[in-house]
């Protein structure tokens, strides 16, 4: 069982804290965007605005679903360190490599089977 790297922990505190703020950040453009859309008539056919404010909407969207599944993916990269299981591919068990936890520290897989999925 590879031990996981000595800043491991310090590691995804910092990512999750970070994906938190940009979350933090997201939530309020949201807001702005709801807050845009009752300004508007809610014709998005016949406003020329309507449509903007439509696709914005769906932008934020999908960006929040995108931070909220990576503050799991390092919640869990917690609960694997926690565990003992930190490092190593859920899929083959094998050592993620060092290089895929610096850039991705809440990586559940190595680089061969992450692109398998």
């Amino acid at each position: 069982m590879p031990s996981p790297p000595p800043d491991a922990s310090q590691r995804l505190r910092l990512e999750r804290r970070a994906i938190a703020d940009h979350l933090a950040i997201l939530d309020a453009s949201m807001r702005d965007v709801v807050e845009s859309a009752g300004s508007t008539t809610g014709d998005d056919e016949h406003d020329p605005e309507g449509s903007t404010i439509a696709f914005e909407r769906a932008q934020v969207s999908a960006l929040r679903q995108q931070a909220r599944q990576r503050l799991a993916e390092v919640d869990a990269a917690s609960a694997r360190l926690d565990a003992g299981t930190y490092g190593m591919c859920g899929r083959c068990g094998l050592e993620i490599g060092a290089e895929r936890l610096a850039a991705r520290p809440g990586a559940a897989y190595c680089v061969r089977c992450a692109g398998a999925r």
